[in-house]
């Protein structure tokens, strides 16, 4: 695989300080540049911008998955096997509430991951994910 260069993504929230909270002492992000109205965060090696825009009033929206509704959008990242068992413990232990608890998809097939859906105060949709085997990331 070859290195991968950050993304930039830039979400709205609409209550800055419990996001701020929430990306900080529950996800335990870096901080980096912030003002009154935006915060920048170290997002696993990318960059996660927090905008303070007011709430607006919108239609969740899922798709089904293994039976389950996952949320669209959503956006997050893939962590390595280990990794990713640690930081499911670590959010259990802050009473995350989970949109889906972490589960193992397709064991023993082609693309097996481990992964688990929750929204931040605001209500944007997270998934982290691991693959068993990091080369089956877009195998088919």
């Amino acid at each position: 695989m070859s290195k991968i260069s950050p993304f930039h993504l830039a979400i709205p929230v609409h209550n800055l300080e419990d996001c701020r909270d929430f990306y900080t002492n529950t996800l335990n992000l870096e901080e980096g540049r912030s003002s009154s109205h935006w915060v920048d965060y170290n997002f696993f090696g990318h960059q996660l911008v927090i905008h303070l825009k007011e709430q607006e009033l919108t239609e969740s929206i899922t798709n089904s998955v293994d039976g389950k509704d996952v949320p669209v959008p959503h956006f997050g990242v893939v962590l390595e096997w280990d990794k990713f068992q640690e930081f499911a413990e670590s959010l259990k232990s802050k009473n995350i509430k989970f949109i889906i608890e972490p589960y193992i998809r397709f064991e023993g097939l082609v693309g097996e991951q481990a992964t688990m859906f929750f929204k931040d105060p605001s209500g944007n949709a997270l998934e982290f994910k691991a693959f068993k085997d990091i080369s089956q990331l877009f195998a088919k």
